[in-house]
């Protein structure tokens, strides 16, 4: 199969694309009640759109049949993680689409229509949250909210890589990043008030990957709450001999796991997360090695553990 979608869809004479769900979301359908929406039928546009988007989300073949698979790594020195979440308060990023039916889209793959989050969005959010376990706060705190003086130390370099834009001794990180794909669409109201009314004036409709809910079902007792979005986190800690600056893994992996941890379930890994959007509970936590297979776990003690053994034994078993 080829990486390039279309080409593959150009090699194949019987296959058809259809714009149906999710791929629909990137294509015609998303023009057609724009266009409406843009003449005038503004309230039947934005309906029939919310009406046809909300649910759940078949990814196409293409991305399940491409996903990170750490099966079978290429060096000893490297581990890859897979933390597997469900959200439980809406994640939201700002498509970036021109023209719109909502002035808030989630954002979506501009080829399959599905919401994801970027890696680049991961690295940004992950470095961060590193910062902070490194005492960014204490730091801004001291400095009225500037970096003025900060220095990543070596274990973050190490990681990450040096800032974009730095051009002496730069160098990248010893991480890769992949995008999230997320499995439901939904929608959130804000309705501003009036302070001389105390009534709503316009409200502002956000599309989302929805957070754990409460059923709006009251007859169906069998589940209290409706499945928040899924997704999974993959990360590949690849360094190679005589990367600069060096670190020891037993040091600088269990920090960049628990930022990990507190990123997804405290601070939150979507846009507006200054008003609780974007947290999640973590269901599994997966690691691999070349030599000692993968291992999953409930939770990241347990799985720290797990890989500090394989640390420990080196190359071989």
């Amino acid at each position: 199969m080829s990486w390039d979608y279309f080409a593959d869809m150009a090699s194949n004479a019987n296959q058809k694309e259809t714009l149906t769900g999710p791929e629909g979301l990137a294509g015609g359908f998303v023009d057609a009640v724009s266009v409406r929406f843009f003449r005038g039928g503004k309230a039947k546009a934005r309906n029939r759109y919310m009406q046809r988007v909300r649910g759940d989300i078949t990814k196409p073949d293409f991305i399940s049949q491409n996903a990170p698979d750490f099966s079978s790594l290429p060096s000893s020195d490297w581990l890859a993680f897979q933390v597997e979440f469900e959200l439980l308060t809406p994640w939201y990023s700002k498509d970036d689409r021109v023209f719109h039916v909502l002035d808030n889209p989630v954002r979506k793959d501009r080829v399959f229509g599905v919401p994801f989050m970027a890696a680049s969005s991961w690295k940004g959010m992950l470095r961060w949250a590193c910062r902070m376990q490194a005492g960014l706060r204490e730091h801004l705190e001291k400095h009225n909210g500037k970096l003025d003086g900060w220095r990543d130390p070596g274990w973050i370099l190490h990681l990450f890589g040096n800032e974009k834009g730095e051009g002496e001794e730069f160098s990248r990180g010893a991480l890769v990043f992949y995008p999230t794909w997320f499995n439901k669409i939904n929608f959130e109201v804000i309705n501003p008030h009036s302070r001389e009314r105390r009534a709503g004036t316009q409200p502002i409709y956000y599309e989302v990957v929805p957070g754990r809910r409460p059923k709006q079902d009251k007859q169906d007792k069998s589940e209290e709450f409706e499945e928040g979005g899924k997704g999974t986190l993959s990360l590949l800690y690849a360094p190679w001999p005589g990367m600069k600056p060096a670190a020891d893994p037993k040091e600088a992996l269990p920090k960049l796991l628990e930022a990990v941890e507190t990123l997804l379930t405290i601070y939150g890994i979507s846009a507006k997360r200054t008003v609780g959007w974007g947290t999640a509970r973590i269901e599994k936590w997966d690691a691999f090695h070349k030599v000692h297979g993968s291992v999953d776990k409930n939770n990241r003690a347990e799985l720290w553990q797990e890989v500090q053994n394989w640390l420990t034994a080196g190359g071989t078993p």
